[in-house]
């Protein structure tokens, strides 16, 4: 009898030991990022693309033109990763690849107009996410939850772009 009350009292004492999950702020961040995440999914789901099409779509709309590797390092992905981006995105009107005028070996992938088209609508998507998530905080809270993820991004040295 003596064993199972040593046994109950080093359980309890062990459990008072263990940190609760919900006492994490990894728990929390990944608690919301999981379901601003998943929204944002399937918005722009409806509109054809997946997320890491919509990253590289929106990549494209600022660069302009860029050559697969230049892609591939941006966004931190695989070599076969981005290929199969860039051919799903090209089977569906949305980019184009075109040969360098300066390096015949070379290709350029650059938006076509229906590319530039649908960036800005997916973007609205990505900003009504954003305030359906986060427009209760007030611009400080907001400026000051982003600064934060920031430092942890630079503490950390996180160099891949969130795809999934």
């Amino acid at each position: 009898m003596s064993k199972k009350k040593i046994n109950a009292s080093h359980d309890s004492s062990i459990k008072d030991a263990v940190s609760s999950l919900d006492s994490h702020a990894g728990f929390w961040l990944r608690f919301v990022s999981n379901h601003v995440s998943a929204r944002f999914e399937a918005s722009v789901a409806a509109e054809g693309v997946s997320l890491s099409e919509w990253v590289a779509l929106r990549s494209l709309f600022d660069t302009g033109a860029s050559d697969p590797a230049a892609l591939m390092r941006e966004l931190g992905m695989t070599k076969g990763a981005v290929s199969k981006i860039i051919t799903r995105l090209e089977q569906r009107g949305l980019l184009s690849r075109q040969i360098s005028a300066t390096d015949k070996r070379a290709t350029q992938i650059l938006l076509t107009v229906a590319g530039k088209i649908l960036v800005p609508k997916l973007a609205a998507l990505a900003d009504e996410n954003d305030a359906l998530f986060f427009g209760h905080l007030s611009g400080t809270q907001r400026s000051e939850l982003i600064a934060l993820m920031k430092q942890i991004v630079d503490i950390h040295e996180l160099k891949v772009v969130p795809v999934k």
